[in-house]
């Protein structure tokens, strides 16, 4: 921003005329959050909030960085509010986030007009380009931007693993945990304004604590967080399979409101690709690790992660990857084609693996779990769940069990009958398709 457009900004304020601040979140939950916090403080300093970006006087855009689709669709909007300031329909753009965390000094030579570009963690340096100030008073509040009724609780930054393929800690730093008490405070804030569900979220769940404790201390946290009231379900999500803490899996046991449910990306399961990946981790105790989970909680929702196509990912290699999921049969499966990362320490091995082949690959893995989705959703058909409702559309309800996180899992279709979102309801499976269940409501919600 040019040092005049700063000055008629705070004589704005000054005035008591706040701008309107239209913030757009690329990429995943955890940039969610922090646009979240962002908007809280802008809120605590009187700017008014915009839904759209055309109604906005600011826009701030917390960009992507994390795969090539992401990134051109960061660059993309940058380019839209852009073209939205030279035609005078909003007078700033602020861009911050991962992308600019790696790639700064190229966007700000090849996209100028953006009056200014900010890396990660830098929330007080947007407050004062805009003469708002950080408010201490508010840590822990947000402005949620989720269905009422659950949000994303990220309880650390960073990231401390080797992996060759990830530019996270290139763009989020050194593993940060946040101390327990304001994760109680902010999931106390959170349940005040209606959550009953928490997402929990974070590079490696699992390493909570390491940096400021020297040991693992998430099964103690969560015992904490489970005291806050209103809370019904806590669901943990990205945890990493080497070195994995099986307290946890004994706290997820005894907490009832501990979603049987965890997020554990594995990557891939060939030996030759996981080392070449640096994820310190073999197959076998990958699949012993999996075991011992299910034999602590046989009903428990593993969902994974794959990457196809990384460079060392030969025909074999593949197989042994598709064999491995037919055997596993996780509950839950999301796949990625690997591209290379910038200075990563994959970037020697190239990308030998041509872009036909890797999309070939990702749908031989979907259509082997799209048949295992459809065996377990048949499994269910009879049996009552306790759903959360999602939303009402049309003439019947969307929910989810506790087997699925928001956004990116399976679904409960009710054809009949009537509760609002948030609530609970039991409801009879009848049928089962795929990736989604229908039933019908007994008994009232609650």
């Amino acid at each position: 921003m040019s040092s005049a457009g700063s000055k008629s900004i705070r004589t704005k304020i000054k005035k008591g005329q706040f701008p309107k601040v239209n913030v757009i979140t690329m990429g995943c939950s955890k940039n969610l959050v922090d646009s979240e916090v962002m908007m809280r403080q802008f809120q605590g300093n009187h700017f008014r909030i915009a839904a759209e970006p055309e109604d906005a006087d600011i826009i701030i855009i917390n960009t992507c960085g994390f795969i090539d689709a992401a990134k051109e669709e960061s660059i993309g909007t940058i380019l839209d509010a852009v073209e939205m300031k030279e035609n005078g329909s909003v007078s700033k753009v602020l861009v911050t986030g991962c992308l600019i965390e790696r790639f700064k000094s190229d966007l700000e030579r090849e996209i100028p007009e953006v009056d200014r570009f900010f890396g990660t963690n830098q929330l007080n340096a947007v407050l004062e380009e805009l003469g708002a100030v950080y408010k201490k008073e508010l840590v822990g509040e947000r402005l949620i931007t989720t269905p009422g009724h659950f949000a994303y609780l990220k309880i650390s930054e960073g990231c401390d693993h080797p992996c060759s393929f990830c530019a996270i800690p290139l763009m989020r730093g050194k593993h940060v945990s946040k101390p327990v008490s304001e994760i109680v405070q902010e999931a106390r804030f959170l349940a005040a304004k209606g959550v009953r569900e928490l997402n929990l979220i974070a590079q490696d769940l699992t390493y909570y604590g390491m940096d400021s404790e020297g040991k693992r201390i998430l099964p103690a946290m969560l015992k904490e967080l489970c005291k806050v009231e209103g809370i019904d379900w806590i669901r943990l999500n990205y945890a990493y399979p080497n070195q994995f803490p099986m307290e946890l899996i004994e706290v997820m046991a005894s907490e009832p409101k501990i979603c049987r449910y965890l997020d554990m990306p594995i990557q891939h399961l060939s030996g030759k690709v996981l080392k070449e990946m640096r994820r310190g981790i073999t197959r076998e105790r990958t699949e012993n690790l999996i075991r011992d989970i299910r034999s602590v909680i046989p009903e428990i929702a593993l969902r994974t992660t794959l990457i196809v196509g990384f460079p060392s990912e030969g025909e074999a290699e593949f197989q042994e990857l598709a064999d491995g999921i037919r055997e596993l049969k996780f509950d839950r499966l999301g796949t990625f084609t690997y591209s290379p990362e910038e200075n990563t320490t994959a970037i020697p091995l190239g990308d030998p693996v041509p872009a036909e082949e890797k999309e070939r690959r990702q749908k031989l893995i979907m259509e082997i779990q799209r048949e295992i989705s459809r065996e377990k959703n048949e499994q269910k058909i009879g049996k009552t769940l306790k759903v959360m409702i999602d939303r009402q559309e049309d003439n019947w309800l969307t929910g989810r069990t506790e087997s699925d996180g928001p956004e990116v899992d399976n679904e409960v279709i009710i054809q009949e009958g009537t509760a609002p979102a948030g609530s609970f309801v039991n409801v009879e499976i009848l049928d089962a398709e795929d990736f989604d269940l229908f039933g019908r409501i007994t008994g009232k919600p609650f």
